[in-house]
């Protein structure tokens, strides 16, 4: 898809700063839907948040420090 494309190419023209405030401006967006759900949707939309950071987190995690352990070498 083209879209897919050009998100590609935007990240390989960004630095890390960039990406960090694409990162904030994601987190901002989610914690205003967040607080906006009514006060029954809210505990199940929290789980579902941590089930997705905790299956998101952990590979880009173990992918960020094998590329480290790799640079230190």
């Amino acid at each position: 898809m083209k879209l897919f494309r050009v998100a590609d190419d935007y990240c390989r023209a960004s630095n890390w700063k960039m990406l960090a405030l694409v990162k904030f401006c994601l987190f901002s967006v989610g914690l205003i839907c967040g607080i906006l759900l009514p006060r029954r949707w809210q505990r199940p939309a929290i789980c579902a948040a941590g089930a997705v950071f905790a299956v998101t987190y952990i590979p880009l995690m173990t992918s960020f420090f094998r590329f480290w352990a790799k640079d230190k070498t």
